[in-house]
């Protein structure tokens, strides 16, 4: 007797539309919501991203500006903290930097977690064939940052479509305002630990971060080239975490050390 292969039916618009409108009302109700793979299931990355595109759009179309991109699940410790086996990317807005020494605003990002990273600012486009010689070529400077996540389904619960569908967990970042030139520092030899008041909380090394944060940059660029929205000269790109992200409560100080790149903190408003 031969066994029967069924194929997944194919998303529809209709699913995606629904599941965009579902985390738009979690940001809008500032409450968390059930996980949308039940209208995109869990893996399906076409979909997912065609959600994420959807609130992307809507926030644009609301004014918020484009700044900058993020890379996300880059550290096997957050993605062994999440479930997941693969990077994925977001978007950032104008509207979520907290400068160095700032507050998060309660409410600013549906259950708030911390993670360190190296940020890169872009001096030149990449677009065309992209390497890691290229990508070094189109650096500005590096930065160390705090990318605060966040995410609009409750507990945290979910899967990769989940994930990717709200804006890869994008909430809020913070620069340090020590710049470097790849000149000046290697990305995968930094060295990092943060603290959450003054208890050291996560520790990591460019290493963690796929391996070098210049390949997530190589392979994030490669994506958004791809489709057809490749990175452009100014933007900033928070190129991954370099240990476990760790959940924030509200009056909590958070600090960050990205050596040799200096020090970076902010504090969740009481």
């Amino acid at each position: 007797m031969t066994e029967q292969v069924t194929t997944p039916a194919p998303i529809t618009d209709a699913a995606i539309t629904e599941a965009a409108a579902r985390l738009r009302t979690a940001s809008e109700s500032a409450t968390p919501v059930a996980p949308v793979r039940d209208l995109i299931g869990t893996a399906d990355i076409a979909a997912a991203y065609a959600v994420q595109q959807v609130g992307v759009a809507e926030r644009l179309a609301g004014g918020a500006r484009r700044v900058g991109r993020k890379i996300g699940l880059t550290s096997e410790a957050v993605q062994a903290q999440l479930g997941v086996d693969q990077p994925d990317f977001g978007v950032l807005f104008d509207d979520m930097v907290i400068p160095d020494g700032g507050t998060l605003a309660t409410g600013a990002v549906l259950q708030p977690r911390a993670e360190a990273e190296l940020a890169f600012v872009l001096a030149d486009d990449l677009d065309g064939e992209i390497d890691a010689a290229r990508v070094r070529a189109a650096i500005a400077y590096g930065v160390a940052a705090i990318e605060i996540c966040g995410s609009r389904v409750a507990d945290w619960d979910i899967s990769f479509g989940d994930t990717v569908a709200d804006n890869a967990s994008a909430g809020a970042y913070v620069l340090g305002t020590d710049h470097k030139t790849l000149a000046e520092f290697e990305p995968r030899e930094v060295t990092m630990t943060m603290s959450i008041d003054d208890a050291e909380v996560s520790t990591g090394t460019g290493a963690a971060c796929l391996g070098d944060p210049i390949e997530a940059v190589v392979w994030l660029a490669e994506q958004v080239r791809d489709l057809g929205e490749p990175l452009r000269a100014g933007e900033i790109i928070l190129s991954g975490a370099l240990g476990p992200m760790r959940p924030i409560t509200a009056g909590a100080t958070v600090s960050a050390t990205v050596a040799p790149l200096g020090t970076v903190t902010f504090t969740a408003q009481q």
